[in-house]
């Protein structure tokens, strides 16, 4: 028996919709809704800062679509976990906070070794935050390694008005395992 060709290539297509439909259903979906606005109360204790920072991350900010929390392996952006101790450290001249605040405001100052210059400043269109979610942003990357101390009144050069500090030489303190860090790069 011969089947016709027409009835060959129908048979065809609905096998390769059926194959794709299946696969395409073992992706794992994840359901993304659009960013709520955060309304941030001037008596913020910088518990709830870290909270509604936290919350920001996730949303608004879409930090945690490139960054990841207590992960290893191949990884797109640094990851997160500790990251206060590190930023202590991370530029000569500047503490966390500081360091934080450029991370986000001018991202490409200082590029972490290995990672591309790739993140966008948070305070700018398409992400948009404002300077007060941006501290609450930093008061929950405070609490990874470290304990918070910002308050909705911190100042650092990006929301104060002060002068840029002046960048370290180009060459910079020794990166972990030897090799001199380039004085751009990426965050965190």
């Amino acid at each position: 028996m011969k089947v016709p060709h027409t009835i060959r290539i129908g048979a065809l297509v609905l096998a390769t919709t059926a194959f794709y439909g299946y696969v395409g259903q073992m992706v794992p979906q994840k359901e993304v809704q659009p960013p709520q606005e955060t309304t941030l109360a001037s008596d913020l204790t910088t518990a709830d800062m870290a909270k509604v920072g936290r919350q920001i991350m996730e949303g608004k900010g879409f930090c945690l679509t490139c960054h990841t929390i207590g992960k290893t392996g191949a990884l797109r952006f640094p990851d997160l976990a500790g990251v206060d101790v590190r930023a202590m450290t991370r530029v000569p001249g500047l503490n966390d906070v500081e360091y934080f605040a450029e991370s986000m405001y001018d991202p490409t100052a200082y590029v972490v070794p290995g990672f591309p210059p790739a993140m966008p400043p948070i305070n700018k269109p398409p992400i948009g935050l404002t300077d007060q979610e941006i501290l609450c942003v930093i008061a929950y990357l405070q609490t990874l390694g470290g304990t918070p101390t910002v308050t909705l009144q911190t100042k650092h050069r990006f929301n104060s008005g002060a002068a840029p500090l002046p960048r370290p030489s180009a060459t910079a303190a020794p990166a972990p395992g030897g090799a001199a860090s380039p004085p751009k790069g990426t965050q965190q």
